[in-house]
């Protein structure tokens, strides 16, 4: 296996349960507004947040139209006319208390820590990535953090990359690995920036779309070997 200097990671649904922070912060939040949430109308948020992100890394919508008209969208639908920028902000103060790590992530990140310069690339709001971060205690243990908003590009844009391999001293494409959840964001964006890349799958579904990771894992513990370092008991 190449050696690596550089690991770049992706948070959500990598190191960080986004999609049961999701859940929570959007069930407190229907509730809020007099809705339950059911199967059905999580399935028609996922499905209109995808399409407003999408729009996004397409260039056809900002990333403020993106989440401050979700649940405008969203609430419209369920005959609820609410205010998209107050309530955005409502889910923001909710979503800030999801910090549940993935299976494993603690502990592998304390180990890689020594041996690895860390860096988390991950697209998003960044006040509400930090004190996630925070709140798990892996903030710490990164060299830095490069969240979209703050770059002004989002994964898989070359531009993101481009601006986080300018702000990391001495990097070099060749000797860094980029793992993430999302094979369109995190793997072809880090193939179209010249990286390695690992796709962490616990779900096991098929890559499709002519995207090869360099590696595919299924649990975070599988990247010890891959990394050479012994893990923890």
């Amino acid at each position: 296996m190449k050696a690596y200097k550089t690991l770049l990671f992706d948070v959500d649904d990598t190191l960080l349960d986004f999609g049961a922070a999701e859940r929570m912060a959007l069930s407190l939040l229907c509730s809020e507004h007099g809705l339950a949430l059911d199967e059905e109308l999580h399935f028609r948020y996922k499905e209109i947040n995808g399409s407003l992100w999408r729009a996004f890394e397409e260039g056809k919508l900002s990333r403020d139209e993106v989440v401050n008209t979700r649940y405008s969208l969203l609430f419209k639908e369920y005959g609820r006319e609410v205010d998209g920028v107050a309530v955005e902000a409502q889910y923001r103060k909710l979503l800030e208390q999801g910090h549940d790590e993935v299976k494993g992530a603690l502990a592998l990140i304390t180990a890689l820590e020594p041996r690895y310069d860390l860096f988390i690339v991950t697209n998003g709001v960044s006040a509400t990535q930090h004190k996630r971060l925070q709140a798990s205690g892996l903030f710490p243990m990164f060299r830095n953090v490069f969240v979209s908003e703050d770059t002004g590009f989002q994964k898989p844009m070359k531009a993101f990359f481009d601006y986080v391999f300018e702000r990391i001293p001495g990097f070099v494409p060749d000797e860094a690995l980029i793992i993430g959840d999302s094979l369109s964001a995190d793997i072809k964006g880090g193939q179209n920036a010249g990286l390695d890349t690992c796709w962490f799958n616990p779900g096991g579904k098929p890559a499709g779309s002519g995207i090869v990771p360099t590696y595919v894992i299924r649990e975070l513990d599988e990247l010890y070997p891959l990394l050479g370092v012994d893990k923890p008991f």
